[in-house]
């Protein structure tokens, strides 16, 4: 099954369940973004490194948009958006911790042979497609710089 259809299955548990506005809000989101990389082109597929994207971009709208709101003070909007990333994230491949990240990124490292800052790129390059839907880019980035660097 995939996310699309799991997703839609969901939806109608939830209604049927009443669950909390926040958690349907939040699949209805996930379900409108699968719909539109569909519709928006035509015979596309929506394939599972796609819906990870897809679900990953989710999460980090929510979590951009928390941090906003709390900067702001709007404690119910904060956790409306923190409530509805909680969601999306179960959706999601089980996230790597930094160490399993770091020795991740170090194998790569060895693999492509760069020894410099310089070849920061050629490493990002492959880090990010083994960690897609396990790390977030950011944290991959810093690791790399800090292990390029030193």
């Amino acid at each position: 099954m995939s996310q699309f259809e799991k997703v839609s299955e969901d939806i109608k548990k939830a209604m049927l369940n009443k669950e909390p506005k926040n958690k349907l809000e939040a699949l209805r989101a996930i379900k409108a973004a699968f719909l539109l990389v569909k519709t928006e082109k035509a015979g596309v597929e929506l394939t599972e490194d796609v819906e990870l994207k897809i679900l990953n971009k989710l999460v980090k709208q929510r979590r951009e948009s928390a941090e906003i709101y709390k900067s702001q003070n709007r404690q119910d909007l904060f956790e409306n958006e923190v409530a509805e990333a909680q969601v999306i994230e179960t959706y999601l491949p089980a996230q790597l911790s930094p160490a399993e990240i770091e020795a991740t990124v170090k194998g790569i490292i060895e693999r492509v042979g760069a020894k410099a800052p310089s070849d920061m790129g050629k490493v990002m390059g492959v880090a990010t497609k083994e960690l897609a839907g396990k790390a977030d880019g950011k944290a991959i980035s810093e690791i790399v710089k800090r292990l390029l660097g030193s």
